[in-house]
């Protein structure tokens, strides 16, 4: 039989050097490097008052590397991070073989948010000064992450007020049953889980007329109502390609040549477009004239680019429609999954789902009076002329009669069952785009040297966010507040950052 060297798991005591257990060319090695030697942490000691009487503090250059290191370790939360000071010998090394409590983490970092913007520019500087960003492309994209909120409490405050409503009388039935149940056998049992089951809905219908009271509703640019959330107001609900979450976007700009993140922002809405400007503004620190900027159609407005056009800002920001122009994408629903897998091979597409009738199909009047409907209807203009994004139309409106016994209603109407009669604009041929702004950004990404430049965004954004998503497991934010989620995120790109540091000075 074989003998084999035994392997012993007992408790020993060993002589260990943490000094030795951070090597050079490694992230904690250069965490470590930089937090002493090149970011300036004075803001952070001004905190401290306690060189005469108080209790001795930790050092916040040791807490920037603690929570640092956590977060490129993959450990979002403050309790996991304590425990890696107590057992892990990396954490003992960076740390000086401190064991800060979950509390001094947490509060560390809650506290840091005035101070992220200047050591998120610091270490950029560091950056730049090994070269490490190129300043010819600038990607800019966000990821829409879930906050520290609960899905179930938000809405509008007429929603809230509804369901606390609700809660109430929810809470009045319970109430009312265990009247009825009053002799009983399992009394004692009941007892004690419906009362605690009527307070936490009390509490719940209590919360969200609390908060109706005390906040202001908020409103979008057209004054319509939006939801808030009684847990965290700035945060939104959000659609992804998961599901509805309740969240924060986050908000990245990428330099192409190594993928170092130049301006990090979150922002409490799903739209992005508010976004575009301020994170232009933020990178040109590290921007030159000829610097490139790109984004996808979530940024696209007329209004972002004139002011892109008017401070000279090379761009190309792509629109919803740039792929249906672009010949290479042409063939792309062949490769889209059957919605049906039994489908009728024997038919085609447009036998399957009748194609609904649209403006071409209609032949109005050169004089512009009336037009004529597929069904050989008149359609007659209701004399006003309509302008809709700077372009001047006419309508053109069915008389019921015509419209409701129609045979081809089903293929007129999106809904027919709502709609009672067809309604179609006219837009005279030859008009010039009131969108200058829009039009000179088709042709500048229509063109084969735009598609070009522009093909290159998606590989130099996404996998940043993969590094961070996947690599460091963040997939949600765990404070709240915009603020502290803005702090949170930029910790985060910190990391990323300081990795690329790290694999440069090998």
């Amino acid at each position: 039989m074989p003998r084999y060297k035994p392997v012993d798991r007992s408790p020993k005591f060993l002589p260990v050097v943490l000094a030795d257990q951070l090597q050079p060319g490694t992230f904690e090695f250069t965490l470590d490097y930089l937090v002493d030697h090149e970011l300036d942490l004075s803001r952070l000691d001004a905190k401290f008052n306690n060189d005469v009487t108080g209790a001795s503090a930790y050092d916040p250059r040791m807490m920037l590397k603690v929570v640092l290191l956590g977060y490129a370790r993959g450990l979002i939360s403050s309790r996991a991070i304590e425990r890696a000071c107590v057992h892990n010998v990396q954490f003992m090394a960076i740390s000086g073989d401190h064991a800060p409590s979950y509390t001094h983490i947490a509060k560390f970092i809650r506290e840091l948010g005035p101070d992220i913007a200047g050591l998120f520019t610091q270490v950029l500087v560091t950056c730049d000064r090994l070269g490490l960003i190129g300043k010819e492309h600038f990607a800019i994209d966000g990821v829409k992450l879930p906050s520290n909120a609960s899905k179930e409490r938000s809405g509008t405050h007429a929603e809230l007020l509804h369901r606390a409503q609700r809660l109430e009388k929810a809470a009045k039935r319970i109430i009312e049953y265990h009247q009825a149940q009053d002799q009983s056998s399992r009394e004692q049992d009941l007892e004690g889980k419906r009362q605690q089951q009527v307070e936490r809905i009390r509490k719940e219908a209590q919360a969200m007329r609390e908060f109706v009271a005390k906040t202001e509703p908020r409103r979008n640019a057209k004054g319509v109502a939006l939801k808030g959330n009684v847990t965290d107001n700035e945060s939104a609900k959000m659609a992804t390609n998961k599901g509805v979450i309740q969240g924060y976007a986050a908000q990245a700009a990428v330099d192409q040549k190594h993928q170092v993140i130049v301006a990090a922002e979150v922002l409490g809405s799903g739209s992005e477009q508010a976004a575009l400007l301020p994170m232009v503004d933020q990178s040109r620190a590290f921007a030159n004239d000829t610097t490139l900027y790109t984004a996808d159609a979530g940024y696209h407005s007329e209004e972002n680019l004139r002011a892109l056009q008017a401070t000279n800002t090379p761009a190309l920001i792509a629109d919803n429609q740039m792929r249906k122009r672009d010949e290479r994408f042409r063939d792309q629903g062949k490769y889209k999954p059957r919605a049906d897998p039994l489908h009728d091979k024997t038919q085609t597409a447009e036998d399957r789902t009748p194609k609904k009738f649209g403006p071409q199909d209609f032949d109005f009047d050169p004089q512009g009076l009336f037009c004529v409907c597929p069904a050989n209807r008149v359609l007659f203009g209701t004399g006003e002329f309509y302008k809709v994004n700077g372009r001047v139309h006419q309508k053109f409106k069915a008389k019921p009669d015509d419209c409701g016994p129609c045979a081809l209603r089903e293929q007129c109407l999106r809904t027919p069952e709502v709609t009672a009669v067809r309604q179609v604009a006219y837009f005279p041929k030859g008009l010039p785009s009131p969108m200058q702004a829009t039009e000179l950004m088709r042709q500048a990404i229509d063109s084969p040297r735009g598609r070009h430049l522009y093909s290159k965004r998606i590989g130099t954004v996404e996998p940043v966010f993969a590094n961070l998503r996947h690599n460091k497991r963040l997939n949600r934010f765990t404070l709240r507040g915009k603020k502290k989620v803005s702090t949170q995120w930029q910790l985060y790109c910190l990391v990323h950052n300081i990795e690329k540091i790290a694999s440069a000075t090998k």
